[in-house]
Parts: C-alpha cells; structure tokens; sequence
C-alpha cells in the first residue's frame, strides 16, 4: 500500500482551515466526498474542547431530564460521549467529575458510565463477534415494502432525530433508540445496516457501544423497544403538532410484539473469558529493555492529552495514522475525520506530530513506538506485528474479569466496584 505522510495539521482552534485539510486529504475517502466535508456545527475537537464540556457540567438534574429530547434546552444529556469514545475524557476522570452531585443523579449517570465500559469489555473479549453474539436474532418484517424509507423524513421525530444525526454527529440516547426501533421493529430493515448508518455519522461511533446499544434497543436479548407516539409525545412536547402526519401518524398505536427467533448458540467466550491478559492488557508499562521508543503511536481510542502513553513520554513526537483501507470501507462522515482532524491539532500544538495516511503496519513496521493498550482486536493484531518497546496500560474503569458477559447485570455482579481516583 502507498502510504504518504500527510502535511501538517493546521494551528489547533482555526476550524475553517481543519475542515479544508480533511477535503484535500481525506475528501475522497468520506460518505460526502470533498466538496461535502462538513464540521460538526455543536462538537469540536480537541482536549481543550473536552475539558470546557465536562468543566462545564452539572449533573443535577440528569436523572429526571436526560430521556428529554424536545425543546433542546429540556435535555439533561451530558453531550461528553464524543470526547469519551475518543480518550480525550477516560471514563474514571468522569466518574470523578460528579462525586458530591445529587446522590440519585450521580448514581444515574455513573450507571450510563458502567454501562460504555461494559460495552468496552464485550468487545475487547469477542470482537467481531459481538455482530452476532446475543442470544436472538432481532425481529424484523423481512423487507416489508411499507416502510421502504427506515426514517420517513415528513414525521417530524423522524426528520429532527435523523437531521441531528447527520448534521451534528450526535444524538440523545432517547432518539437513538427511536431510530434503530424504527429501523428494524415497525420497518423491518436489517439491524447492522442502521448500525453502520449511525457508525457512519456518530462522533462517538464505536462498534463497541454503538453495537451494543442497537442489539438492546431492537429486541436481540430480550423484548424490543417499541417506539410509537407515546414515546414523542412525553419527550418531546409539541414536536408532533407540527408534523404534516399529525393526523394520520403512522407510528400511532404500539408496534406488535415481535420476538427474535433463536439465530445461534452465543460464543463461549460470553460465559469465561479464554485469555483475560490479552482482553485487559497490562496492568503495568511492558518494556522492551532492548528499545527505547522514538515516538508515540496514538489510535482514535485514545488522543487525550493525559494518554498513559503520552504521559509517560513527554519528550517523544507523536504520530498517527489514518487507515486507508478502513477508511474506504467504511465511507465515514467528513465531520468525525474534521473531529479527529482538530483533536490531533491541539496535540500538534503541544508535541511534534505526524500524521499519515496508509497502511498502519507499513508506517509502522520497524520504529521502535510506545503504545497505550487499546481494547480493540485490531490494536492487538497490529500490536502483535509491530512490537511496540513500550506498551502502558489502558484507563480502565473497572478491570476486566473472567466471568460471565451475557448480560450488563450478569457483568455487574463479577465485576469490581470502582475505585475512587
């Protein structure tokens, strides 16, 4: 593959000039092509960005508000998810942000915390496998031609949730759960397809949480979530009223309770866990006493300025990657590469930084690299080819455990109640 460093990054915070930069570099590889490319008008990237957001939040009130979707200023989300998915806020930095709030909302909000980190252990220990790892298939109509169009855009839920979506990149967990219902319960579309539409435009797009929440929401565990008017109507006060279906609202009475049928046994690896080293990684840096690194390798998992690996080495050049061949499959939204694209600015801004565009191992292979573990199965594959001299440890949450997966509380009950940090 003929991967090329990439020109340097423009000043960190002129988010006209970052957005060009995607275009002309990344352009040809997004779901907009070049002349589309576009910044998430509500989410900027960058660890100062990250740290004015969660400065910036109270959780009083987050137990009561956070389903609220309409009027805007009802909502009780916290709006820190794209800064969490990329390692810009690690989860027991969160955590500790609310000690002292409101015990319910506190409690509350941290139980949404366990629940990405949970997601996290899912897909650190099964991979490609949590496509099909629950126990159902979730119910669908098989193609039904009534709903052609997953998301009718003249409902108006339809048209605000599908608009936020592709234009700010982000969405309240309420309305994400409304698409994906949509999607696969009333329109009978196949889940992973409406699952790579949201990875597609999601800043905090993740096959770990993304996955996850749409096997709950469309019914792959358990019963389906069944969105209908009741739904928009106590969310979203005054939204249907004008909407031009008002009065022939196809979402008007409750779907009909559809159960999966069973799809396949689940992967032993729900009930224990094979090799938990390699699901957790190290518990303390892993030298290579032979190597001294020369640079930083950074993922999209983790560009936060406190990355363990980045900490560790204050005096190291950092250096990313953008994957080509990944990235032309996937087709992503040019606002998630503006995103990445200004998070790697700021770091620029502090430390020499490269950026590439290629193959990961190509760059890579031979350069002497120290590494935050990642639990991501392609980390590890890569990981395994490159060799890094230094590999630190991820920021958990919880630490992984051997037992049991099949079910948030299932993994609640093996799992260690978080320290205080």
């Amino acid at each position: 593959m003929d991967s090329r460093r990439l020109p340097d990054l423009p000043p960190a915070g002129d988010r006209a000039a970052t957005r060009a930069w995607v275009a002309a570099h990344l352009g040809g590889l997004t779901a907009e092509g070049p002349d589309g490319v576009r910044a998430s008008p509500r989410f900027a990237g960058g660890q100062d960005a990250a740290d004015a957001a969660l400065a910036a939040y109270d959780v009083a009130g987050y137990a009561r508000r956070r389903n609220e979707v309409w009027p805007p200023e009802r909502r009780g989300a916290s709006g820190l998810s794209p800064y969490i998915r990329h390692g810009l806020l690690p989860l027991p930095r969160v955590w500790a942000h609310v000690e002292g709030g409101p015990a319910a909302d506190v409690r509350k909000f941290r139980d949404e915390l366990l629940w990405q980190e949970y997601a996290r252990h899912l897909y650190a220990r099964l991979g490609p496998r949590t496509g099909r790892a629950l126990r159902t298939e979730p119910p669908g109509r098989g193609g039904d031609t009534a709903w052609p169009e997953p998301w009718p855009r003249e409902m108006a839920c339809m048209d605000l949730t599908v608009g936020e979506l592709e234009r700010d990149g982000w969405l309240v967990n309420q309305t994400r759960m409304w698409l994906a219902s949509q999607w696969v319960v009333r329109a009978g579309h196949p889940w992973r397809a409406g699952e790579d539409r949201f990875f597609t435009h999601l800043l905090d797009g993740s096959r770990a949480a993304n996955r996850l929440g749409w096997q709950w929401t469309v019914g792959a565990a358990s019963k389906p979530y069944g969105f209908s008017r009741w739904q928009v109507e106590k969310r979203a006060p005054g939204l249907c009223d004008g909407c031009a279906l008002r009065t022939r609202c196809p979402i008007q009475a409750w779907p009909p309770e559809r159960r999966g049928a069973p799809a396949h046994d689940p992967p032993d690896a729900l009930r224990g866990d094979p090799d938990l080293p390699a699901t957790a990684g190290p518990d303390t840096p892993r030298l290579d006493h032979d190597r001294a690194p020369e640079l930083v390798w950074l993922t999209a998992e983790s560009l936060g300025r406190d990355d363990p690996a980045l900490a560790a080495h204050p005096g190291l050049p950092a250096l990313f990657v953008f994957d080509r061949a990944r990235l032309a499959r996937w087709r992503l939204s040019g606002k998630r590469l503006t995103f990445l694209a200004e998070t790697l600015a700021g770091l620029a801004a502090e430390r020499p930084l490269e950026a590439w565009l290629g193959d990961p191992g190509e760059v890579l292979e031979g350069r002497a690299v120290a590494a935050t573990f990642t639990p991501v199965p392609g980390w590890r594959a890569l990981a395994r080819r490159i060799a890094p001299a230094a590999v630190h440890p991820w920021p958990w949450l919880v630490p992984p455990h051997d037992g049991r997966l099949q079910s948030y509380s299932a993994w609640r009950r093996a799992a260690k109640q978080p320290a205080a940090r």
